[in-house]
């Protein structure tokens, strides 16, 4: 009998191999990550003031630990394991920490621990002006190239998760011509994806590279869309820079995205516009993986056991 053993452990070993793989081609709930830097995460990440180069600390939070149940898209359009820094192979030109989107994942799955696997994309990139995302830029190609691939496996657009302002302050022509911009950008994308209502989280800034935050906050908080919340990030704290968000920040932040997103989903009967089409539940998938095998096990052992 012990050949079938050898078969036994050896079949069984093979289907937990494969599992990560098969995980990652079920229908994920996908959020879009787009902005500049205080998405793709400065969290930890500070200048040495002697060789005035940045470093990040490395300390990632509990609430931004890796989680099985949410992939990210890299850089070369495959799945992997989503952990910090999330933007490191997007926002590549800079050194990156802890954003918001691990922690808003987290929170996601912890308030709802069948809402199924997330699929992160992230798209942000520091120092980046609105005019650089309209439609027909390098970076709004980008991001819907980024975000077609996402579902190519099967998933759901979920949302598109926006903090981006902090560079259009410099200028008050950029800030007066803030809101048109960001309004056109939204309905851009939602046409694109030939998704009239998916929802838009953005961010009201806390900082500014310029004089007229102000304006520009005004102009976060005066479009008026369907589906489009404004969480507002002002008074949460900065790193020395008075630019970049903390880790703790960062931390809040993805509760604030968590928070507001959950309340975009159905309580009761009626189904809402973000209703995912992708399974909920991944326990069908782990009885399949594990019961298949199994049973070709069993056959096995008989059958062998009869050439015995």
């Amino acid at each position: 009998m012990v050949l079938p053993i050898f078969f036994l452990l050896l079949i069984v070993t093979q289907a937990w191999s494969v599992r990560p793989q098969q995980l990652q081609q079920q229908g994920k709930n996908i959020f879009i990550l787009a902005g500049q830097s205080n998405i793709a995460g400065r969290g930890g990440v500070v200048n040495n003031t002697i060789t005035g180069i940045a470093t990040w600390d490395g300390i990632v939070p509990p609430q931004c630990s890796p989680n099985p149940s949410i992939l990210k898209l890299s850089a070369n359009l495959t799945w992997v394991l989503a952990q910090e820094p999330l933007h490191s192979d997007i926002d590549f030109n800079k050194i990156n920490g802890v954003g918001p989107g691990m922690a808003f994942a987290n929170y996601v799955l912890g308030k709802d621990p069948n809402f199924g696997i997330i699929g992160l994309v992230p798209c942000a990139i520091g120092g980046t002006k609105i005019s650089q995302w309209e439609k027909g830029t390098f970076l709004y190609k980008q991001m819907m190239k980024r975000t077609q691939a996402s579902v190519q496996n099967g998933g759901t657009i979920q949302a598109l998760l926006w903090y981006q302002g902090e560079s259009d302050t410099e200028s008050q022509e950029d800030a007066k011509s803030y809101k048109a911009k960001l309004e056109k950008f939204f309905l851009d994308v939602r046409d694109d994806l030939q998704s009239p209502m998916l929802p838009i989280i953005q961010v009201a800034l806390a900082s500014g590279s310029g004089p007229f935050i102000e304006i520009v906050r005004e102009a976060q908080m005066g479009i008026d869309l369907m589906n489009l919340r404004t969480i507002d990030a002002k008074g949460l704290p900065l790193e020395l820079d008075n630019l970049h968000l903390t880790t703790a920040a960062q931390v809040q932040l993805g509760k604030m995205f968590a928070d507001t997103f959950l309340k975009f989903l159905p309580s009761g009967p009626t189904v809402s516009p973000i209703r995912s089409s992708a399974p909920r539940n991944s326990s069908n998938f782990v009885v399949n993986i594990l019961i298949a095998p199994l049973f070709l096990c069993i056959r096995m052992i008989l059958f062998l056991t009869n050439i015995i």
